[in-house]
């Protein structure tokens, strides 16, 4: 990781409260793919949740069933996590060395937080850890570029933030999973939410470019997405569209 992308990595931890208040959450089709791309249900499964951030993801994998041990590397995001969901196992690490041991998991997962990791590290972990025909569930939620809104917005932000980054759909991943004897699935969601300008603004403050950005650029940045995004949607509401990409990769079963 280089030591710009560390930086965007160390960030999250002040912004942790907008975090949990502003990020979308993940529909329920989703889960029905993780399992349907698994072959087995998450009703009774072991789970790492591995990036877990705030929680977001760990909750709803919960809600299903799973026993879930949320994974966390950045104090501040764990601090959030526990002060939201105190009942939900929490252990400070990072996928690049899980301190879990082998074949031990039935499911890893990774919601939007892959790219943080180094995949030649990462991916041998899972595998390590993973029962044999455990699966890793990688997936981004992503604002649906092809939205005249959306795109003109990353425009904008490209123009003002130096750091700014859009990471694209599965970031190829396939490419690094490719290497190693695992079965793939991918599959694309498409869904939306319909939210505050406020709450949008809180969204954009929650990441990482804007996190790292001098004080006084990303208060002008947020006050000119502010009024942008009024000028658009004058009565305070606007509609977000995902696009949802998941790869599972399974191990063998012997």
């Amino acid at each position: 990781m280089t030591d710009i992308h560390q930086q965007h990595a160390d960030s999250f931890g002040a912004v942790a409260a907008e975090y949990d208040a502003a990020r979308p959450s993940y529909p329920d089709a989703l889960f029905d793919e993780i399992e349907r791309l698994a072959g087995r249900p998450l009703a009774g499964a072991d789970v790492l949740d591995v990036g877990a951030g705030t929680g977001i993801a760990t909750r709803l994998l919960a809600a299903r069933g799973a026993r879930v041990v949320a994974v966390e590397p950045s104090a501040g995001m764990a601090a959030q996590l526990h002060a939201v969901s105190p009942g939900l196992p929490l252990v400070k690490a990072t996928g690049d060395e899980l301190p879990f041991h082998d074949g031990t998991a039935d499911l890893i997962t990774y919601a939007q937080a892959f790219h943080w990791t180094d995949p030649d590290r990462s991916i041998p972990e899972a595998i390590r850890v993973l029962r044999p025909g455990g699966s890793l569930a990688l997936w981004w939620n992503l604002k649906d570029r092809d939205a005249a809104w959306v795109k003109a917005q990353e425009s904008r932000l490209a123009a003002t933030l130096p750091s700014y980054h859009y990471y694209g759909t599965m970031l190829n991943v396939t490419g690094p999973l490719d290497a190693y004897d695992l079965r793939l699935g991918t599959a694309v969601l498409h869904w939306e939410r319909t939210v505050t300008v406020e709450s949008a603004i809180t969204d954009l403050r929650s990441k990482s470019y804007f996190a790292v950005a001098e004080p006084e650029l990303r208060e002008r940045v947020l006050e000119q997405e502010r009024a942008a995004l009024l000028a658009e949607f004058p009565d305070g509401l606007l509609r977000e569209p995902y696009r949802l990409d998941l790869a599972v990769a399974t191990t063998p079963t012997a």
